[in-house]
């Protein structure tokens, strides 16, 4: 719109099926990210065009950048040449004549009228359509720093969260559910709650209870004084026998899809001699630091929500059904959430709110989790176990065979939306069926394990576990062929834009250069999302346990909107998979997760947190998002790095169960 950024502001309306998301479908496609043919892009269109359908709006999937990119510079460019359209009528100067800088119209005669001017005419006139976008040539802002007006606030601890808000009259509620999940509430004395000074009632709602309080401290005090007789798991109920479970997943009655099958790996392991590898990832919470919360109000008219949420028009639809509302009826004010990582695409907080407002119509309800509730009732990232045979030959790496066995994030949360899913969960095996490696003999399969606890979307989803596996396992198979790890990645990568990616980050940490005794580099790649993302970690082994010293990363998404922000995410995908991968699990003992705090559910702490440097290369066609790309490749990278240094290979997360950590 040729604005300088000091000269507009941005504000979000009503949720609407006007602003679907068409990448969330478009990039859910059975085919891999390097596949243009004309079936892959009919797929990607069909299933685009049903987010449009039934208005599927959402924040998730690393999809803003495919998305918005050139959804909002075709919304600008209209805007702008129809800002000249209203200054042509205005003036009589055709609008070819015009030209525009900083938030207004250039007349010939070097006079300038104001957008500000322009704008009501310019709302009375059919949109210019059909406007050509600017060459990168000529692009200002884009692909250069530009300044973030959020962080002071968020820096200073000014910026009003959710959680941070009041309404007028609002009264506070805590809720309680079954902490074994979907067990239900067989019954429950209030009588000690209602003692508690500051609660002013105890109601019964869906699988639980809702305390009513004066203030949030006295709802999270009743709460723990009612005595609770809870219903059993549905599912396992010790950690042990989940893993049976998925264990006891690959046959054939339980094989969710094959995703590869290029060349003939049974052939090629014939004769062979063969490595074999097990690898796990475990169940691993959101935890962002700003607990699940909600204000609702309810009228006979309309409801208002303030909460954080990623999936704001499907939440219209299910609250208007629980009170009775239509959608449009539902006006939701997004706010700022302090981390999510797929937490709030979940609906189960937002509903309850809902119900507790829906008995109090015309009265605020603030409802609040403790940490407590916000880990035990957590949907988790999937637990999974990859299973690798392979075989090398004339020192190279000749033929892999990977499974992965994992419960259907897909299905577990469409079974909580009411929907069912029919088909392959593409997610199990994300992060190696799509892997552009030209390997001659590989083949890789998906196992769905059912009745397990509930699981999510988790940053990166299945590409974490998965690409765990895959990666870890190539390493082990090139060790075992006596080549180079970067190299023979190198030489396996025939998809161009991807064979740069580790060329760069080969180049970036100088790889191959002498380290010291008690040093080690690891090398791992993952593509998620279509963004090719590198890794090399290196490590020190110490008499106290590893140190992370330093990552390099090197990623393409296509264009790199703003260098410094893209940096930013880069380094927090980093510390993210590198904090998760070393110390942080769910388990379940009677049903319940034992993990309900940060001191047993830990991150990456600062003192632990390397130098991270990054390189974004744009050699792809398409713009794309990397809040996630940079988590599946840190776990791999780490663990072939400690390989590297000590000759210990870790094939299960977290990795402080087997090594320490300093």
């Amino acid at each position: 719109m040729d604005l300088e950024l000091g000269q507009f502001a941005t504000s979000f309306g009503q949720p609407s099926k006007a602003y679907w998301n068409t990448a969330m479908g478009a990039e859910g496609v059975p085919f891999m990210a390097t596949d243009q043919s004309f079936a892959a892009e009919s797929a990607r269109a069909v299933l685009g065009g049903l987010t449009k359908l039934i208005g599927l709006q959402g924040t998730g999937g690393s999809t803003t950048m495919p998305d918005s990119f050139d959804k909002l510079r075709k919304a600008g460019a209209t805007a702008r040449e129809t800002l000249k359209l209203a200054a042509a009528e205005r003036t009589g100067i055709p609008r070819e004549e015009l030209k525009t800088q900083a938030g207004a119209v250039l007349l010939p005669d070097g006079s300038r009228i104001a957008y500000t001017d322009l704008a009501a005419d310019a709302a009375m006139l059919d949109p210019v359509q059909d406007v050509p976008l600017r060459d990168p040539s000529a692009w200002r802002l884009i692909g250069k720093p530009m300044k973030r007006i959020d962080i002071v606030a968020k820096s200073t601890g000014t910026l009003a969260y959710g959680i941070d808000l009041e309404k007028p009259g609002m009264i506070h509620a805590t809720v309680r559910t079954n902490p074994r999940q979907g067990g239900g509430l067989r019954g429950f004395d209030d009588s000690e709650a209602r003692a508690v000074p500051g609660v002013r009632d105890v109601l019964e709602i869906t699988g639980g209870i809702a305390v009513l309080a004066d203030n949030t401290w006295a709802a999270f005090k009743g709460a723990e004084a009612v005595k609770y007789d809870w219903g059993p798991a549905p599912y396992p109920a010790e950690q042990a026998d989940h893993w049976q479970a998925l264990e006891a997943s690959f046959t054939e009655d339980l094989l969710d899809s094959t995703w590869r099958d290029d060349g003939d790996v049974e052939d090629a392991m014939k004769d062979a001699e063969v490595v074999t590898a097990e690898y796990r990832s475990p169940y691993v919470a959101h935890a962002p630091l700003e607990p699940l919360n909600a204000i609702v109000l309810v009228e006979d008219d309309r409801v208002e929500i303030w909460a954080g949420h990623q999936l704001p028009r499907q939440l219209q639809i299910l609250v208007g059904v629980i009170t009775g509302h239509d959608p449009e009826q539902v006006i939701f004010h997004n706010q700022f959430t302090g981390g999510s990582f797929g937490h709030r695409l979940e609906f189960e907080f937002i509903k309850q709110t809902a119900e507790i407002a829906n008995q109090l119509r015309g009265t605020p309800v603030k409802m609040t989790y403790t940490r407590e509730e916000d880990f035990a009732h957590d949907f988790p990232r999937h637990i999974a176990i990859g299973r690798g045979r392979g075989s090398v030959a004339d020192g190279k790496v000749q033929a892999m065979d990977l499974s992965v066995a994992a419960p259907s994030v897909l299905a577990s949360q469409m079974q909580r939306a009411g929907i069912p899913v029919p088909g392959p969960d593409i997610q199990i095996a994300a992060g190696a069926w799509n892997n552009p490696y030209h390997l001659p003999n590989y083949r890789m399969r998906s196992y769905r394990a059912a009745e397990l606890a509930p699981v999510s979307s988790w940053r990166s989803v299945g590409s974490v576990g998965a690409g765990f596996a895959f990666d870890s396992f190539l390493d082990e198979l090139i060790h075992a062929a006596g080549a180079d790890p970067m190299e023979e990645r190198i030489r396996l990568m025939q998809h161009d834009v991807s064979r740069k990616v580790l060329e760069a980050v080969a180049e970036m940490s100088d790889w191959g250069s002498p380290l010291p005794p008690g040093k080690g580099r690891g090398v791992a790649f993952v593509e998620s999302f279509a963004a090719p993302v590198a890794e090399v970690v290196e490590v020190s082994a110490t008499e106290r346990g590893i140190r992370i010293d330093k990552v390099w990363v090197a990623c393409d998404v296509g264009t790199v909107v703003d260098p410094v922000n893209f940096e930013n995410l880069v380094q927090g995908g980093v510390v993210f998979g590198l904090g998760h991968a070393i110390n942080a699990q769910i388990t379940y003992a009677d049903g319940m997760a034992e993990q309900t705090n940060y001191h047993a559910h830990e991150g990456m702490r600062l003192y632990q947190c390397p130098q991270i440097f990054v390189r974004g290369l744009e050699n792809g066609k398409q713009v794309r998002g990397i809040g996630e790309p940079p988590v599946p490749p840190a776990a791999p990278a780490l663990a072939n790095a400690i390989f590297a240094a000590t000759g210990q290979r870790i094939r299960e997360m977290p990795f402080d169960k087997h090594i320490d950590f300093i």
